[in-house]
């Protein structure tokens, strides 16, 4: 009967969700599919950011830190706290502010030049798929609790209901879908904590103090501080301006709206953290110590809500799943038609769409077949971001402040950066004692310099 109830109140979820994102209408221009016609209210935007970046990982998998490492990880967090909040100073109304830019390749391209432009296109397609595998990994954890299928095939049931409303409604029916499921779990989850700290946690507050000093302890003495550097570095660089970000800066009404929605989200993640990690460490008295960290919450939510609360929140992972995964194969699909396709022949609209609309598909099928070598969630998120900021970062960053950039810096930077990261990350992982994002980083902004001076003396400035 339990079980009866779970699976009937996630497929009424989907239903719903289902309903919401044709009720947003399907695209029926690439630039409604792309940036949703440059309209999006600051609610929407704050929304939206706010669901595509909780994603699993700052949920599920921060509640699983939470209960091994305690405090640690939110020390960790907050550093992407402070990126959301400079992006939205520093970067946000930069990148709007540019004239026919619907992806980051194309305000690439417009610093530097079409070569430039498609370099970056590819990077954001791997790293959107990157991405979305990672998504689609955490959406199986969930539906493979709910429904008892085969991981694969709960993956392909989460990618492929989030794909088919992705793929007609574009950005308008992902922005609308993310307000939908935000305003869901930006309630339910904390209340849980409440919950748990009220019914189920013997000792009260004392008790919780207790654990999390213990949990704290056991964090931060097996993690080295080079770790905790990487760490940080990871969470203040490795996610500023993914293409689903960039996309929704575009996409805002005005470069004030832009720049207040990152920081109204950044603000936000301060308390999503405190109330994951939160959760994590009031899971320790209830949940057994050596369950793995990706089902510490499924665990945990089971052990202590009644059937309909169980299924109910079981609804909001889902959510919080395809918010992230919807936003991934949206933008990877805008950077393949725009950044990709578009810089080599000229696309008539309907074209253009048709191409964004495969692409989803193509970068949805690519995420369900690389679900099934992530580790786990954090790490999957890790080598991402290990990736993008120095492949990205450098040429976007120097690019939006820099009157002339030279291309030459660019290409240089994005290639050795992609090239030592994915070297020190997958090659070479212990030839050094240091995370790989900072090797890569320092070697695109070496790249990065070396180009500028080279260029300069070519052209004799």
């Amino acid at each position: 009967m339990d079980t009866f109830l779970s699976v009937g109140i996630v497929a009424a979820y989907v239903a719903v969700l289902t309903f919401v994102a044709l009720r947003a209408r399907a695209a029926r221009r690439f630039s409604d599919f792309s940036l949703a016609g440059r309209a999006l209210p600051l609610a929407l935007v704050f929304g939206s950011l706010a669901a595509t970046y909780v994603g699993p990982g700052f949920s599920i998998a921060f509640v699983g830190k939470g209960f091994k490492s305690g405090f640690l990880f939110l020390a960790i967090g907050l550093a992407y706290a402070v990126q959301n909040i400079l992006v939205g100073l520093l970067l946000a109304p930069r990148l709007r502010a540019l004239k026919n830019c619907h992806t980051l390749g194309d305000a690439i391209g417009q610093k530097y030049d079409r070569k430039c432009q498609v370099v970056a296109g590819l990077i954001s397609v791997g790293l959107c798929a990157g991405f979305a595998a990672v998504m689609a990994r955490a959406g199986g954890v969930v539906l493979n609790d709910i429904f008892g299928l085969p991981s694969w095939s709960s993956v392909i049931v989460v990618v492929g209901v989030t794909a088919l409303y992705t793929t007609f409604g574009g950005l308008r029916a992902s922005v609308i879908t993310d307000a939908f499921q935000f305003t869901t779990f930006a309630i339910l989850l904390p209340l849980t904590l409440l919950w748990v700290l009220i019914f189920h946690l013997d000792g009260g507050a004392a008790a919780f103090a207790r654990q999390a000093e213990t949990a704290t302890s056991v964090g931060f003495d097996s993690t080295s501080l080079i770790e905790i550097v990487g760490l940080v570095t990871a969470f203040l660089l490795g996610e500023t301006l993914i293409p689903p970000y960039a996309n929704r800066a575009l996409a805002s009404r005005t470069t004030s709206i832009s720049r207040n929605g990152f920081m109204l989200a950044g603000f936000f993640s301060v308390i999503w953290f405190i109330v994951m990690i939160a959760i994590g460490v009031a899971a320790r008295s209830i949940v057994p110590g050596g369950t793995d960290e990706d089902r510490v919450l499924l665990n945990l939510i089971k052990a202590v809500m009644p059937a309909g609360g169980y299924a109910l929140l079981l609804v909001v992972l889902v959510s919080v799943v395809m918010s992230s995964l919807d936003s991934l194969l949206n933008a990877g699909a805008v950077a393949f038609t725009q950044d990709i396709v578009k810089p080599f022949t000229k696309l008539p609209d309907e074209t253009a769409l048709n191409i964004g609309r495969c692409a989803t598909i193509v970068i949805a099928v690519i995420a369900a077949a690389g679900a099934v070598a992530v580790p786990s969630i954090i790490t999957g998120l890790l080598i991402c971001y290990t990736i993008w900021a120095p492949a990205i970062l450098p040429a976007l960053i120097i690019g939006l402040w820099s009157k002339r950039p030279r291309p030459l810096a660019a290409i240089l930077s994005m290639g050795v950066g992609t090239l030592v990261a994915i070297m020190f990350q997958f090659v070479f992982p212990s030839v050094i004692d240091v995370p790989a994002i900072i090797p890569a980083l320092g070697a695109a902004l070496m790249a990065y310099l070396l180009g500028h001076w080279l260029e300069g003396i070519k052209s004799g400035a």
